[in-house]
């Protein structure tokens, strides 16, 4: 049986679609990027917004018009908030929740019959990521959230905190290594509850990582602030564990993030930060801000832009508001009006693009690893491009590895001196150190 994925969303989602691909080639069945040739089409769906709930039900749609005599399975947060109407799209042969979604290979198996024949393709154990040039994996840790933010209908959708066994994570981890994967992502829906429901925690399974696998380099996905313990920061004594961080902030005002049952006050937040930058001072960190909450005032918008620009992150995911029946905020009074969000969303990106500036200009002139990931071919010439530790794009030309009978460097780790910043496209470009070509493990 030849399978083929779509999936809208988080970085979790993905997650899910490279275990299941990983799933059904144990299974014999082969994974195709081209719906056409699919015997089997699975789409992950997403729900975080009214927006996301349209796309999903767009991607079905177009996933059956694209290919109606495949057999389409439908999964993800959409499909568990909405059955009934995503189980009665045109074309829908089985519908799998989020609470059965670890199974969905299995369930295809048992429920769907595909008169296919199965493809031994690979060697024993060979596993497939599904999409090509792919360097690092994402792999999910837990799912779940104890907590609930008001805005959010994800954790309704996704339900209680379950986290995976250790010695699952790092089977994992090391099978995909073996396969050439260079970098892994830790994700999850509330990562920083790793371990709730196994008496561990995020530190422990980051640990274990670190000493029982020799993957090269280890990211970690969002993690709300309030679960950073007084312990994380000796983690990164290990260089293989990168330098990023995502810690959503959602709003600079705290009357703002009481309203959206958030966890950590702006004073928290930025001791947090300045703590963290002492203990790490490459550290770059990102965030998510919402614009337009309901009940946003002036002065609140005021107060979070100047703490923003206290702040300094080097990079933001603006999200402008929109009520998702469902959950409290959509009930709440003085809903914003949609010129006023635009309006605020379009100052808060012009900060972002001054914070991204200033942040690329401290990494001139430094020697950093990057992880190579295509070569692609621009108006000023051929280059490699690829990203820092502490997720910064970079480019170098091809033409300086001519020298050295450098055929590919497609998924190598190589050292670059950082020589110019692209302001445009918000990016840095270097010069490869030709003496200090790191090969693969």
């Amino acid at each position: 049986m030849q399978v083929h994925f779509q999936t809208l969303g988080c970085r979790l989602n993905e997650a899910e679609l490279e275990s299941w691909a990983r799933q059904f080639r144990l299974q014999g069945d082969s994974v195709v990027t081209d719906i056409e040739h699919a015997d089997l089409v699975v789409v992950n769906t997403c729900a975080v917004t009214e927006e996301a709930v349209r796309k999903s039900r767009r991607l079905i749609r177009r996933a059956q018009r694209s290919n109606p005599q495949a057999k389409l399975v439908v999964s993800g947060c959409y499909a568990t908030l909405n059955p009934d109407e995503s189980s009665s799209l045109p074309g829908v042969d089985l519908l799998v929740p989020n609470r059965d979604k670890e199974r969905l290979p299995q369930l295809v198996a048992e429920k769907i019959s595909v008169a296919a024949m199965p493809l031994i393709a690979t060697e024993p154990g060979e596993n497939s990521l599904f999409r090509r040039g792919r360097q690092r994996a994402f792999i999910k840790v837990q799912d779940g959230c104890r907590y609930r933010c008001s805005y959010c209908i994800v954790t309704q959708a996704r339900g209680e905190e379950r986290s995976r066994p250790i010695t699952e994570i790092i089977d994992e981890i090391n099978d995909l290594h073996a396969q050439g994967v260079q970098e892994a992502v830790i994700t999850g829906v509330h990562l920083g509850g790793y371990g709730s429901d196994l008496d561990s925690d995020l530190s422990k399974l980051i640990s274990a990582i670190l000493e029982q696998t020799t993957i090269p380099r280890l990211r970690l996905g969002s993690l709300e602030p309030w679960d950073i313990a007084d312990d994380f920061w000796k983690l990164f004594d290990n260089r293989r564990l990168m330098p990023h961080l995502h810690l959503p902030l959602q709003s600079g005002t705290d009357s703002v993030l009481r309203r959206m049952s958030r966890r950590c006050k702006t004073a928290e937040f930025q001791r947090l930060m300045t703590h963290a930058r002492q203990q790490l001072p490459e550290l770059n960190i990102t965030t998510d801000i919402i614009v337009g909450f309901p009940g946003e005032s002036d002065a609140e918008w005021r107060q979070t832009m100047e703490f923003l620009r206290q702040l300094q992150f080097s990079h933001m995911h603006i999200f402008s508001y929109s009520p998702r029946p469902g959950t409290k905020a959509a009930g709440l009074a003085s809903q914003v009006d949609t010129d006023t969000k635009r309006q605020r969303s379009k100052e808060l990106h012009q900060l972002m693009s001054e914070m991204k500036s200033a942040s690329l200009q401290t990494a001139l002139n430094q020697i950093v690893e990057v992880l190579v990931e295509s070569r692609v071919t621009q108006e000023d010439g051929d280059y490699y491009v690829g990203y820092t530790p502490n997720y910064l794009r970079i480019r170098f030309p091809v033409a300086d590895l001519v020298a050295e009978n450098e055929s590919s460097l497609e998924n190598r780790i190589v050292s670059v001196k950082v020589t110019a910043v692209n302001q445009k496209s918000g990016r840095l470009t270097g010069v490869v150190q030709h003496t200090n070509l790191a090969r693969d493990p």
